[in-house]
């Protein structure tokens, strides 16, 4: 199992979501552009010496990376969706992908995703950190798959 991020926009979570996935054994695919240097110590700061147990693969755009992933399915977390990330049944190979923190993806990159899924939230809030979306997400997959760390 994989996270995709699309155009990621803050550095921190980035690197929250780098430091999970080293703990959790999971990819990370980086869909440019970025909102901020590649190089950028936050970064870093974040993902501490974590980074150093993560597979990380950049893409230059969505078709790049689009390309890149075979016959994985690609899963889509979004406020959008109308089914729940909890009852849909995962697989060991799926992409877990999110948007941008500002919006998002953008409706043609939804409709290449094979399947759309929302975490359910209290109706007062817009959404949840990008960290904590995908710490959920990969959690429930990994859990669903058989494949949590020991």
């Amino acid at each position: 199992m994989r996270i995709a991020l699309f155009e990621p926009e803050i550095a921190g979570n980035v690197g929250a979501v780098l430091r999970l996935c080293a703990c959790m054994g999971a990819g990370v695919d980086l869909i440019e552009p970025l909102g901020f240097q590649w190089n950028d110590r936050r970064v870093r700061r974040t993902a501490m010496d974590y980074i150093d147990h993560v597979a990380v693969t950049r893409h230059a755009d969505f078709a790049a990376f689009r390309a890149t992933i075979g016959p994985a399915r690609l899963v889509l977390f979004t406020t959008r969706a109308a089914h729940s990330a909890y009852e849909f049944t995962y697989r060991a190979d799926d992409v877990l992908l999110f948007g941008k923190e500002s919006a998002g993806v953008p409706a043609a990159i939804a409709d290449a995703c094979d399947a759309r899924v929302r975490i359910p939230m209290r109706p007062q809030v817009r959404s949840m950190n990008l960290a904590t979306s995908a710490a959920l997400a990969l959690g429930e997959g990994l859990r669903q798959t058989a494949t949590l760390p020991q």
